[in-house]
């Protein structure tokens, strides 16, 4: 670990900002129509290229051990390359050249180029996103090893709403002109990383009141989300004008200045309480002692309980990336993503598509896409939090969650399917919401049931699934069936039957990756309860 003198708080700020610029990928739709006909693609080679997009974006692995290799590795000897800033700098070289180079195509800069050279500019600029999410996640739940579900909860949020900051950019600097959209995106992105990159470091300290600023930080991201639901609002009555755009525009950047008042805050706090920091960890300490003079204070059936118990918990801590794929749990944990996060993606990417085919204007689209970033933010944020507290207080077992989610992901691609007036707005709500609670109860189960040991590795490998799952449900089902039913020169289809079949069968699919997340909850059932009666015996030891 990389222990060095400053605050942890700027190191959070920084990797907020950076979250917020870095969701290029939910803002696909924005320029999916120029890129398919500047290229001259047909709907097929469009979600072909999507999927590449999908991949870069969830297959996370090479940064994970990236990471590894540059903050944990005591045998790099090359010290200047120690810490989270070599990953940050790796994404946003590959930010800045996989986005140029596609605006270049788009703008004409450089010739056509075929298919799977765009599909590796897509992958490229994608795979960035993942650089950036890792060191900036794994960075926060090293600062904060109390609270690691708080702050992947804020970071995750932040990344879900990065897709209406960037929005809020394309409608102030450039609406309606998608190419200087994806300059833009070339740009911004990589300098704000390479500005902020220093700051995001590993302190690895604990203090009284982290948890205090932590909800802090909470706060501040649903005021953001709630901002953009009321400004997505106003902007379907309202026809704004540039100087309105532009001072909802400052009102934004000034909401995402104030983490740096909490972080000044924080650290103002900390110097003030220093000494009582030290006391804090001391009592830390002789807590855990307390819990083992417990142990051995238990008779009989209770003892031998309480030590399985332990071993249970403890043989989910140990295993490695090899150790979890020889496990069923993880194969049912991939299927049921596959089933969420694939037809999730596959509708994130065909928002402006199924707009367009039903009707609904660029306005409307544009706040559709908006109005996912949202959801997706209330679906990341929320399902952790929900499902901690039902988990400890009323012991449901976390992938129960799954379950419901994956249920409800699949009456919201019927809605889709439907095609009745204002469909889109309530479908994307229900799947938008689902779809981000997938990453936010995902991401946590599997450090409850692998362990944290290996965490990064692990949980790069299952998000796999989210690009497997979304090739199945955008280029198998609805790219297919939508190249049958197009017509004209454009490739394109209008009308509800354009997409019908294609979300009726993603329901299908989504009530699939339910029913595999009931088997496995009943699988994990017992290990839950095992959590929460563990729980109960260290905040109860006299009982």
């Amino acid at each position: 670990m990389e222990e060095r003198r400053g605050t942890k708080w700027m190191a959070t700020v920084a990797s907020i900002w950076i979250q917020c610029c870095t969701g290029a990928t939910y803002t696909f739709s924005i320029y999916s129509s120029t890129l398919k006909s500047t290229q001259d693609y047909d709907q097929s080679t469009l979600e072909t290229v999507s999927v590449f997009k999908d991949i870069g974006g969830s297959a996370g692995v090479l940064s994970g051990l990236l990471f590894s290799f540059v903050t944990l590795n005591h045998h790099n000897r090359l010290r200047f390359l120690r810490g989270p800033w070599v990953v940050h700098l790796t994404g946003a070289i590959l930010w800045f050249a996989g986005y140029f180079l596609i605006w270049a195509s788009v703008a004409g800069l450089i010739r056509r180029p075929p298919v799977p050279l765009m599909c590796l500019f897509i992958f490229t600029a994608a795979q960035a996103q993942a650089f950036f999410n890792t060191g900036n996640i794994v960075t926060g739940v090293m600062n904060f090893g109390n609270y690691s579900g708080t702050i992947v909860g804020i970071l995750k949020g932040f990344l879900g709403l990065s897709g209406a900051v960037l929005i809020s950019v394309y409608d102030t600097i450039c609406k309606g002109n998608p190419s200087a959209y994806l300059l833009i995106l070339a740009l911004l992105p990589s300098i704000v990383s390479l500005l902020l990159m220093c700051q995001v470091r590993i302190y690895g300290t604990n203090s009284v009141d982290d948890k205090k600023h932590l909800n802090a930080f909470s706060a501040i991201a649903v005021i953001l989300a709630a901002y953009f639901m009321v400004i997505t609002i106003l902007e379907n009555i309202f026809s704004f004008s540039l100087l309105a755009r532009i001072i909802i525009f400052i009102v934004l950047l000034l909401l995402l200045a104030s983490p740096l008042r909490i972080a000044i805050m924080a650290e103002r706090e900390h110097a003030e309480r220093l000494s009582q920091t030290f006391s804090s960890e001391r009592n830390q300490v002789v807590d855990c002692s307390d819990t083992m003079a417990y142990d051995e204070l238990l008779d009989g059936e209770y003892k031998q309980k309480a030590a399985l118990d332990d071993k249970l918990l403890k043989d989910g801590g140990d295993m490695n990336l090899i150790q979890a794929m020889g496990t069923g749990n993880f194969w049912l944990l991939c299927i049921a993503m596959v089933c969420g996060m694939g037809s999730g993606m596959a509708t994130m990417n065909n928002i402006g598509q199924v707009g367009e085919s039903l009707g609904y204007t660029t306005t409307e689209i544009n706040t559709l896409v908006s109005m996912w970033s949202i959801w997706n933010f209330f679906g990341r944020f929320g399902a952790g939090y929900v499902s901690d507290i039902l988990l400890h207080r009323m012991g449901w077992a976390r992938p129960l969650f799954i379950v419901i989610t994956l249920a409800a992901m699949s009456i919201g691609h019927i809605v889709i399917a439907s095609g009745f007036p204002g469909n889109l707005y309530l479908g994307t709500i229900i799947v938008g919401v689902c779809y981000g609670s997938q990453w936010s109860l995902m991401l946590t189960i599997t450090s409850e049931i692998f362990g944290v040991g290996h965490m990064g590795t692990i949980f790069n490998t299952i998000s796999i699934a989210s690009p497997v799952g979304s090739y199945i449900c955008s280029v198998r089902i609805i790219g297919y069936i939508y190249d049958k039913l197009a017509s004209g020169e454009d490739h394109s289809c209008y009308g509800t039957h354009c997409f019908m079949l294609s979300f009726l069968i993603m329901a299908a699919v989504a009530l699939l990756g339910s029913l595999v997340a009931f088997l496995f909850f009943f699988r994990t059932k017992r290990f839950y309860n095992q959590v929460v009666l563990r729980r109960l015996l260290r905040r109860f030891p006299r009982t």
